[in-house]
């Protein structure tokens, strides 16, 4: 995250920043997101993977598109049509890109593990001449944009839900542009961020435009009362009953309904357990992060001659979860549960905690010959790495 938003500080990006306002970075350094995406890359993956609709669509703000016009009956992309369709002014998108491109599925577990909550990346690429995909809009998910490439012209206007829920979608119908409240270019290596709420609109300039999207996926605070109700309400019968027959009927009197109501709200803010609310959710976290193993085979081939002084690291970004459970350590990764005993538990953490260092450095009760065991099995689990 300090890398995406250099040179802000990140104290100041949350204080000031973080579900408030728009902030946009001009760095005047181009090459700065191009280890994350390029536009051979974008041709690469569209031309050799057989992607579908609607993983890969085109959307063009001044007419409508079908995906019929741009996909074989069997709903796989049509890469020359696709094309074609570029060339005529829609803007081509890839969902969820970071599944395919090791590079954006790395930067996004990095702030996976910084936020503890999903990322995901959506990719957009314009034609010049003033393309634009979508008209005015609010996302119901905050967005970090970052140029890759080219230049897209801004406008902010106003907030018409803030940070709305992701069933607080955008409505064209209801939810209109007001005031421009902000109006930029973003060129290659500038990035803004957009709260979820802010309506927005971009169009590209004279040449083509390759930008990322970083969506975020959040858990509110909402998130966490539904999930503490649901909690309370398996254990309790009381808030499980039906409400009262004919409570819709003209006439109904309401008065000891609201009073149970009231009951059912003080009984549920003392019964409700924040910690195992929270607990849910930082383990669905652990166990739902699909391992980034590039060069496992390598590692794998070769764990059989590792020593005490081989340089082994965790690997970047690991998402996990430490759990003392019946005298061992269980760890939570990649969604598997790894069971060690309890005086391991000091290497254990040190090892998933530190990029670079000797076996034999790992510190606790562990002989040379512990040490390598344990190394060689964290390697096997995909957890360490040798170098």
């Amino acid at each position: 995250m300090a890398w995406t938003i250099d040179p802000l500080p990140l104290a100041q990006f949350y204080a000031e920043y973080w579900e408030q306002k728009t902030l946009l970075l001009k760095r005047n350094k181009p090459d700065y997101y191009s280890s994350l995406l390029s536009i051979d890359e974008i041709d690469r993956v569209l031309t050799t993977l057989n992607l579908h609709h609607p993983d890969v669509s085109m959307v063009n703000a001044r007419k409508e598109l079908k995906s019929t016009s741009y996909t074989y009956p069997s709903g796989m992309i049509d890469v020359a049509r696709l094309y074609q369709g570029f060339a005529d002014g829609a803007t081509i998108i890839l969902s969820q890109l970071h599944m395919l491109v090791p590079e954006l599925g790395q930067y996004c577990r990095a702030l996976e593990r910084e936020f503890s909550t999903r990322f995901q990346t959506n990719i957009y690429l314009t034609p010049g001449g003033n393309s634009q995909g979508f008209k005015a809009h609010y996302d119901s998910h905050d967005v970090f944009v970052l140029q890759v490439s080219g230049r897209k012209k801004w406008k902010i206007f106003d907030t018409p839900i803030e940070l709305p829920l992701r069933a607080q979608d955008f409505d064209p119908e209801t939810h209109l542009p007001g005031d421009v409240t902000m109006e930029f270019d973003l060129e290659p290596g500038d990035m803004c961020y957009i709260p979820r709420g802010v309506m927005h609109a971009a169009e590209s300039d004279n040449e083509l435009s390759l930008h990322i999207t970083v969506g975020v996926i959040a858990r509110t605070w909402t998130d966490l009362l539904l999930e503490t109700l649901s909690a309370v309400a398996l254990k309790d019968a009381a808030f499980r009953k039906m409400l009262p027959p004919g409570f819709a009927l003209p006439g109904f009197d309401r008065e000891a309904a609201a009073q149970t109501y009231k009951a059912l709200v003080e009984k549920f803010a003392a019964a409700g357990d924040f910690g195992r609310a929270l607990d849910h959710f930082a383990d669905d976290l652990a166990t739902t992060r699909h391992p980034l193993l590039r060069g496992q085979i390598e590692q794998i081939l070769t764990v059989g001659t590792l020593g005490a002084d081989s340089v082994v690291g965790a690997r970047p970004a690991l998402v996990y979860r430490i759990i003392e459970k019946g005298g061992n350590i269980v760890v939570t990764c990649y969604g598997s549960d790894i069971s060690f005993p309890d005086h391991a538990a000091e290497s254990v953490r040190y090892a998933l905690e530190t990029p670079k260092f000797k076996v034999s450095e790992l510190p606790g009760d562990l002989d040379d010959d512990g040490k390598i065991v344990l190394a060689r099995r964290l390697i096997r689990e995909g957890i360490l790495r040798r170098f």
